[in-house]
């Protein structure tokens, strides 16, 4: 890695700056997303099977995410007018009206983001970022070009991530319907001899053992 070239994001990174043209005009990112979280999800290409599937399961739930005050941004190396194109299609074929805008991106912005992966070809591969309300990368994922992404657990990974961050819990395997637990949540680790003691104590918590408690899901 040269001294010109960019660092890919990481989790707890603040979101690259990045000036980007796009279905809905000019966009600035994270800035123009100040105050709203935001997904920003790349395909590999438009007029493509899995990712006309990927589009039309986003725009479905895209009013749950902004209940949560969450954006959708789309983003591949296509070209603003093959964009509209394709929305156009969705729209006429699929009676579904995409609403978000769709990033024109080049090479060195799909760079920036990890997105492009020479094992697998020369277009982006579906890359998800989660981005909070402060700019700042939440959540990072990767899929291969043949698989197509779960827009519920996308979605289902914000809800975790907001019920955390407001209650400073942790959310367990499958939440809000894990095996043990169900739609409770996990406190966080004793880090004291006496806070372990009191674990076992208090009414509000039920535990395995004092460094597995968990308690009503506040935000139920």
């Amino acid at each position: 890695m040269t001294e010109t070239t960019p660092r890919m994001p990481l989790l707890g990174d603040p979101f690259p700056h990045l000036k980007v043209m796009t279905t809905h005009g000019p966009l600035t990112l994270p800035d123009d997303m100040k105050g709203s979280w935001f997904v920003l999800f790349s395909h590999p290409a438009d007029f493509t099977p899995v990712c006309t599937t990927e589009f039309h399961a986003f725009q479905t739930l895209y009013p749950e995410f902004k209940k949560l005050n969450v954006k959708l941004i789309g983003l591949s190396v296509d070209q603003v007018f093959s964009h509209i194109k394709w929305t156009e299609w969705i729209k006429e074929h699929l009676g579904t009206e995409i609403e978000f805008p769709i990033i024109a991106a080049n090479d060195a912005i799909a760079q920036q983001l990890g997105m492009l992966h020479p094992g697998k070809g020369s277009n982006t591969v579906r890359a998800v970022f989660v981005v909070d309300d402060k700019g700042i990368v939440r959540l990072i994922l990767y899929y291969p070009q043949e698989i197509g992404r779960n827009m519920q657990e996308i979605l289902r990974a914000v809800q975790a991530l907001q019920v955390s961050d407001k209650y400073g819990v942790a959310t367990p395997a499958d939440w809000p319907h894990n095996a043990l637990i169900g739609d409770r949540v996990i406190v966080p680790p004793a880090t004291t001899v006496a806070e372990a003691e009191q674990r076992l104590q208090n009414p509000e918590f039920e535990c395995y053992d004092w460094w597995f408690c968990h308690k009503p899901n506040p935000a139920a």
